[in-house]
């Protein structure tokens, strides 16, 4: 049984333009695994990090290349699941650590579920995901992401030690 997400607040309706991140995501900044991400500069980053709010009924979330702010679907702000979303502000805030420590977000030279920026800041999720209580089939369904194939997300799943669901017998690989 998953224990409830941690006390923080994460908006359903927002104003399509760019804000300040600590007024819209709240308690964040109290929370074990983003003190871990960031630890003393904690406060100091969240409370400078922007973030875009986008209209779209396409994408999730993200972090620029180019200044290291949050871009966030406002449509899945309405529509995500309460835990998915949670998850998926812990896996973008590594990537705002990535982007300001200078690592290349988006180094080409490895594919999506072998990319060390990625495979971090999924580790960050999935061990929130795990002392939230989901299990590794539970943590299987959030890494399914729309730009990966079933084989992809296995591979993904197994970089990060999470056990994939067995194969169905006949199942076909995308």
């Amino acid at each position: 049984m998953k224990s409830p997400l941690p006390d923080v607040q994460i908006p359903g309706n927002v104003p399509i333009a760019m804000h300040s991140f600590s007024d819209y995501f709240k308690g964040f900044e109290k929370l074990p695994v983003i003190r871990e991400i960031f630890g003393e500069e904690t406060g100091k980053v969240l409370s400078e990090l922007r973030v875009e709010f986008f209209s779209s009924k396409f994408g999730y979330m993200g972090v620029s290349d180019e200044d290291g702010h949050l871009i966030v679907s406002a449509y899945y702000l309405r529509t995500g699941e309460p835990l998915s979303k949670y998850l998926d502000v812990v896996h973008e805030l590594v990537h705002v650590r990535q982007f300001r420590e200078g690592k290349a977000l988006f180094d080409e030279s490895f594919e999506y579920h072998d990319r060390p920026t990625e495979l971090e800041a999924y580790r960050h999720a999935t061990e929130e995901a795990r002392r939230l209580g989901m299990s590794d089939e539970e943590i299987f369904e959030y890494l399914k992401v729309d730009w990966l194939d079933e084989e992809e997300v296995r591979k993904l799943a197994r970089n990060l030690g999470v056990t994939p669901p067995k194969r169905i017998r006949g199942e076909r690989v995308r």
